[in-house]
């Protein structure tokens, strides 16, 4: 066959120039990014659930098409995908969850004491049950005993208490929780990351504290954590809670005139911390 005939054939059959395909037609990208929210913000919706949606919000769209999308991004189109991470987990139940962990401090004649420290998650609010250089389960079943005291009707609010699987966590201490209908969740072994607010919290501690001090008893560690809890709660900023302590609910209004106010300024642990205040 001569080449300018081959050519006429595939001119005939090229359809690369026609201005209207056969065919449905493809989907707006802007509907594609839609269905991939939806998935990414609802881990329990299938393509169905998706496509009700989508419908609901003015799209007509097949739940095939949706299935497609979904496939052609790595998304598995069934109603659950994977279920709620971790951190998605803590996330959804932090107003219900308070942690919990034990921080070490060496003493300067290199003795080592423990301190029980408990954060509420919602919260930020943080507690030092206690300080002692032999913990054992008694002891740790007791601090919980005073934190509960101390809670009072505020452990309605709690769900969940967060904890690793120290032996020093005995079923009385799990059953003093048990009590207020707080379920106990336990971390997997050597993961520190499942109670990362109670890791970050005691790093806190150690920054802004313990390494800048020379402890020297068991009653001046308690002192000193003592303190700073009080800083920590009432002062110190908090980026999860939009920079409010603990304690506060709201950013005091903006001065006005500030030539004319004075600004005070509050030593915390002779000076290891300093807060300030403009005066009244």
């Amino acid at each position: 066959m001569p080449a300018w005939h081959r050519r006429l054939i595939a001119r005939k059959w090229d359809y690369s120039k026609r201005r209207s395909r056969p065919g449905r037609p493809p989907t707006a990208s802007v509907v594609k990014a839609l269905v991939l929210r939806l998935a990414r913000e609802n881990p329990r919706w299938g393509c169905r659930r998706i496509q009700g949606e989508l419908v609901r919000l003015g799209h007509s769209i097949r739940a095939t098409t949706v299935r497609g999308i979904l496939t052609a991004a790595g998304i598995d189109p069934a109603p659950r995908r994977g279920g709620p991470t971790w951190h998605e987990f803590l996330t959804a139940q932090a107003e219900g969850i308070i942690a919990c962990d034990f921080v070490h401090i060496d003493l300067a004649d290199l003795r080592r004491v423990y301190a029980l420290v408990f954060l509420e998650h919602g919260t930020r609010r943080l507690h030092i049950a206690g300080v002692t250089a032999h913990p054992t389960g008694p002891w740790t079943v007791q601090q919980a005993r005073n934190l509960a005291i101390e809670l009072g009707v505020r452990a309605d609010s709690l769900r969940f208490l967060l904890r690793d699987r120290d032996a020093k966590y005995t079923e009385s201490f799990d059953a003093v929780f048990a009590a207020d209908d707080i379920e106990v969740v336990r971390t997997a072994p050597r993961a520190a990351r499942m109670n990362a607010h109670g890791e970050r919290v005691i790093g806190t501690l150690r920054r802004e504290v313990l390494d800048h001090l020379l402890i020297c008893s068991e009653a001046h560690a308690r002192r000193a954590l003592d303190a700073y809890a009080r800083h920590y709660n009432r002062h110190r900023p908090h980026q999860a809670r939009g920079q409010l302590p603990p304690l506060a609910h709201k950013h005091p209004a903006p001065p006005t005139d500030l030539a004319a106010r004075r600004l005070l300024r509050t030593r915390v642990l002779d000076g290891v911390i300093n807060e300030y205040e403009y005066a009244a």
